[in-house]
């Protein structure tokens, strides 16, 4: 093959590409939206999957609501920790799409699935720990009990969360995110008709809640595996072949998927631990925490898609071998990211006032404290929301191209050893913190809402330089 022939198969391996009259090439603003929108629809539905949770447990307590506000965080992180593996397959998918090797595609997905099992112990483990790690954040001992009722049965489906980015991850590699879309949707609508069900007609109450998200989760990765293998998918990916256990795929995929996992799972620990001490500081601050991050995944669970979509964009452009174009295509999906973010949480935060009751219960004593906090906390997360925007462009671009360890490294400090510790200070009154070495100023909830603003800001603006240095260009994981 000559290199004319070479070249313009590598331009027909580009993804979002088109050329101006002058045949210089340009940005195809338009492919790049019709690759994230279904992206971005479906995580919209994954932010109406939270809500529909958060709605049916506001109509059993206050003290519902703020339990699985403490529980929740940490259960995300766990599945994160463990499920970083998962969260690799769709990088190795799209640089190996990119590069014309639709088996390499198909053995990420199944050393995906290997590796899912793997890591199925620890979410079995953890899911009996969860009396124990609940009991750590000396929570109100109804709040504690209700956390407990919940953690078990969501723990126990971690494991099925990481098959279904596993099988997504796939098709979102390759760029049929319609696929993806199908899946979720499936999961979402499923998951509210279980929720009605198992809480209040089988009387099950908040675990009620958790074991409907898990049952969903179980039917959408069996649906999900099914398209993977279908004579469609099989014909073009081979992925009934391609199914045998390969020890270095496996490291491979545990090597690029740790950092991947790792980095949210400590960003997400640090607002973990947020949480959780906006809830032992009071039922109130907690449950007005709970309906304000819920009501903002509004904004930051749709720009994933965005994010989404520049993970597939960067991989598939270094694949084809291009990575002056994995740069433009990625710098487009930031700048979508950040206006989308800006836009969504500023309406949100004037639109509030009317949005927060809806998710408290109102007879409850405290309704009219958390619906008056609540209104105060969406103008500080509006703030912070853009800089959120500008942390999941840059870094899932960086995840299509294999660089997690460097933004990694620096988030551990950051969070834990800036955000973790100053939220304590600035949460608590003295002598009613979790430990007694650090000065308590007693701001509440408003005060560690200020502090998650700094940090985000900071956070934010690391990750985007660490895109823009362009370090990742050194990588090669083909």
């Amino acid at each position: 093959m000559n290199s004319a022939t070479e070249s313009a198969a590598s331009l027909r391996r580009l993804p979002a590409v088109r050329l101006n009259p002058n045949g210089n090439r340009k940005v195809d603003l338009g492919a790049v939206v019709a690759l994230a929108v279904p992206l971005f629809v479906n995580s919209s539905i994954q932010a109406l999957l939270n809500l529909t949770d958060t709605w049916f447990i506001g109509r059993l307590s206050t003290d519902a609501t703020a339990a699985v506000g403490a529980s929740y965080w940490f259960l995300i992180v766990a599945i994160l920790l463990f499920g970083g593996a998962g969260l690799a397959v769709q990088t190795l998918t799209a640089q190996a799409y990119g590069a014309g090797d639709n088996r390499a595609a198909a053995r990420a997905v199944w050393a995906g699935m290997w590796g899912m099992l793997l890591v199925a112990p620890a979410f079995v483990a953890i899911a009996f720990c969860g009396p124990t790690i609940i009991g750590w954040l000396m929570l109100e001992p109804n709040v504690a009990h209700l956390a407990g009722e919940y953690w078990f049965p969501r723990m126990l489906g971690g494991m099925l969360a990481v098959g279904i980015w596993v099988t997504t991850g796939f098709f979102n590699g390759i760029g049929r995110t319609g696929v993806t879309l199908a899946i979720m949707t499936f999961v979402a609508v499923l998951n509210a008709v279980l929720n009605q069900i198992f809480i209040f007609e089988l009387g099950w109450g908040i675990s009620g809640s958790a074991w409907a998200t898990t049952a969903a989760m179980f039917a959408g990765l069996m649906l999900a595996a099914a398209l993977f293998t279908s004579r469609a998918i099989d014909g073009e990916y081979h992925s009934r072949l391609t199914w045998r256990p390969n020890a270095a795929e496996l490291a491979m995929l545990f090597r690029v998927g740790i950092p991947i996992g790792l980095f949210p799972a400590i960003d997400v620990g640090g607002l973990a631990m947020f949480q959780a001490m906006q809830v032992a500081a009071g039922a109130v601050g907690g449950a007005a925490t709970q309906i304000v991050m819920m009501l903002t995944s509004l904004a930051y669970l749709p720009t994933m898609g965005f994010a989404l979509a520049g993970t597939t964009l960067v991989g598939q452009s270094i694949g084809a071998g291009d990575k002056n174009w994995a740069t433009r295509v990625g710098n487009a999906t930031i700048k979508l990211a950040v206006a989308y973010m800006g836009l969504v949480t500023v309406f949100l935060a004037v639109i509030g006032p009317w949005l927060i009751p809806l998710f408290v219960n109102p007879s409850d004593p405290n309704a009219a404290a958390v619906i008056s906090l609540g209104r105060t906390l969406l103008w500080l997360a509006a703030g912070y929301q853009i800089f959120d925007g500008l942390n999941l462009g840059a870094g899932f671009c960086l995840r299509g191209a294999g660089d997690m360890r460097v933004p990694t490294v620096a988030i551990v400090f950051l969070s834990w050893f800036g955000f973790v510790p100053f939220t304590h200070m600035f949460t608590f009154a003295p002598g009613q913190g979790w430990v007694d070495f650090l000065p308590q100023y007693g701001y509440g909830t408003v005060g560690g809402w200020a502090v998650a603003l700094v940090y985000t800001c900071i956070l934010g603006s690391l990750i985007y330089l660490r895109w823009r240095s362009g370090a990742w260009r050194k990588i090669d994981l083909r």
